[in-house]
């Protein structure tokens, strides 16, 4: 069963589990369900009271699920009832698995050139109908050429790794194009996928203390923390 919860103006969806998620949003029995999906964490709720124009872009989202443990847990006071974190990354990688199963075709966008080929190789070699890819490096200010590329590709299922908001202004100039894909901003997933970045230990995860070991790992993080004192400030104060 999915429920909406409002987080901060953003209507989250909660899911019982990814694959929920996949069978439900994603890929159907007729096929893929055109749209875009958002993770939503505390730091773009946050940031997203602070800039109307990436509130806009979060709410033209047609999936946003709860990638950070304190969206999940204010989901699940609000709902009274336990919801399920879903990491970005997880779920991107249970899709490419999932589309392999009915060889969706799949384009791949953003980080450097050697991140992009490594994770295309690899998913290639774990069945994944791969038709493109484009790094990130190209010229963010006329993009017709590559949204031209990832239409002419046939892709059903487009991935872009660019960081937000970056990645949500790129995919919904995209979808101008091609209404009929599904796309889905990916942050540093590929980085994670193809061990350049090290995700947080299990022990972490399974408490919901990612953000503490990226923070222990990455001290330059601090600032971007800040953003989950005021939200869990905002919480507290009832105004979540």
């Amino acid at each position: 069963m999915t429920n909406n919860v409002n987080i901060g103006e953003i209507e989250v969806s909660s899911f019982d589990s990814i694959d929920s998620l996949i069978e439900k949003e994603i890929i159907l029995d007729t096929g893929i369900k055109p749209g875009v999906a958002i993770a939503i964490n505390p730091e773009k709720v946050i940031a997203a009271r602070h800039d109307f124009s990436i509130m806009q872009i979060l709410n033209q989202a047609t999936l946003k699920y709860p990638d950070g443990a304190g969206v999940a847990f204010v989901m699940s006071k609000k709902l009274n009832k336990k919801v399920p974190r879903i990491p970005g990354c997880e779920l991107w990688e249970r899709l490419m698995y999932r589309s392999a199963e009915t060889q969706v075709p799949v384009y791949l966008l953003g980080a450097s050139e050697e991140v992009i080929s490594t994770t295309k190789e690899k998913l290639i070699s774990q069945g994944v109908n791969v038709v493109g890819y484009q790094n990130g490096f190209f010229d963010h200010s006329n993009p017709e050429s590559v949204i031209k590329a990832i239409s002419d590709s046939g892709a059903k299922i487009v991935s872009v790794a660019l960081g937000s908001p970056k990645q949500e202004l790129f995919i919904f100039e995209c979808k101008k194009f091609m209404p009929d894909v599904f796309f889905m901003g990916v942050g540093g997933t590929y980085d994670v996928f193809t061990n350049n970045v090290k995700r947080a230990p299990k022990m972490f995860r399974l408490l919901n203390l990612e953000w503490l070991y990226r923070l222990l790992s990455q001290p330059s993080r601090l600032f971007r923390q800040g953003r989950l004192v005021e939200y869990i400030g905002l919480y507290l104060k009832g105004r979540l």
